[in-house]
């Protein structure tokens, strides 16, 4: 089985990133062949500081490290790295229907949080099937929100594999022994529900964007002022509190033990415990959580050269894969 998924460097990775992709790719090392990428291009669009996004990107890199990718079994590398992604894009685009694009609910999104309306960010879902169907990929780990660009990337391989498998029909074979015609496999979404959406400190999904991050390696000064700036409700100290509506609760869900959650859920429900105490506990739950992969993070960050031969490794297994699916590809589409 082989896994698929990339990140944007568009900023510092906070706990959203971590709890909503990053935990989840790494624990799916343990079941497949993992590739995962740096999503330079897909930044392009947000992105206009060249310096900012070299950064960025290594910087992901490392933290990606930091958090666990073990770049033994999971093949981390640059989107630039495999150019191939972009001629797959504008194949892909060539069958890509209007109407299905001007569907996709982050577009929409993008252009209402203020995104210029360019043909990059409305090619987005084009350029994301081809980083998906390039690998051969069969699960792709993503949050709920995009799970529609799944199910887009699925529909253009699908139009490919109509549009133009019946010219491998004579050069692949099934075990089975019948005919293949598919030019794409069709890759199935993985979405971790429980976690699916992380809160911000304003209770909206976390977002750089919105600016109601938490940083996974922020300092710890600047941690725990937005922890202790999360948005909470005028309940008095004495008075019961939904945890099911409160954002500290839900965080803290996510680092503590089944029994520390429901500890913490009796005190809210049943009062004498202000908001100030449960953010306090949040950041030392936190904090905690996160040491041991502070650690490894300045680790590797004292040996000069162990992120730039992690990229060029992976760079090297990406491009094996990516350039037997072009081989394919171009030779259903008529270019070779």
């Amino acid at each position: 089985m082989r896994i698929l998924s990339g990140i944007q460097p568009s900023g510092v990775l906070h706990i959203g990133n971590y709890f909503g992709m990053m935990r989840q790719a790494i624990a799916l090392q343990e079941e497949g062949e993992a590739f995962y990428f740096i999503a330079e291009y897909h930044a392009l669009t947000s992105v206009r500081d060249p310096k900012v996004l070299r950064e960025n990107s290594r910087r992901v890199a490392l933290d990606f490290l930091a958090c666990g990718l073990d770049p033994e079994r999971a093949a981390l590398f640059r989107q630039s790295d495999v150019p191939q992604v972009t001629e797959l894009a504008w194949i892909l685009s060539t069958v890509a229907p209007m109407g299905l694009l001007e569907r996709a609910h982050s577009y929409k999104d993008k252009l209402a949080r203020g995104l210029a309306r360019t043909a990059g960010l409305f090619n987005y879902p084009v350029l994301m099937a081809a980083d998906i169907l390039i690998y051969d990929s069969d699960i792709v780990p993503v949050g709920k929100d995009q799970k529609q660009h799944i199910e887009m990337t699925r529909d253009l391989a699908v139009k490919i594999n109509e549009t133009y498998g019946a010219e491998l029909a004579t050069g692949r074979v099934r075990p089975s022994g019948g005919p293949d015609r598919s030019v794409f496999k069709l890759p199935e979404p993985r979405i971790q529900t429980a976690t699916e959406v992380v809160p911000g400190i304003d209770g909206q999904k976390m977002s750089k964007s919105y600016s109601n991050n938490i940083d996974i390696f922020g300092d710890e000064k600047e941690t725990r002022k937005r922890v202790m700036s999360i948005v909470t409700d005028s309940a008095p100290v004495e008075a019961p509190k939904d945890p099911a509506r409160s954002t500290i609760f839900q965080l803290y869900s996510l680092f503590a033990s089944k029994e520390e959650t429901e500890e913490m859920r009796d005190r809210f429900q049943k009062g004498g415990s202000g908001y100030g105490d449960f953010k306090k506990e949040l950041f030392e739950k936190l904090w905690d959580y996160f040491a041991p992969m502070r650690k490894r993070r300045e680790e590797i960050l004292a040996d000069k050269s162990y992120i730039d031969n992690v990229l060029a490794c992976g760079a090297k297994r990406a491009n094996e894969i990516a350039d037997q699916v072009m081989q394919r590809v171009r030779a259903a589409v008529g270019l070779r």
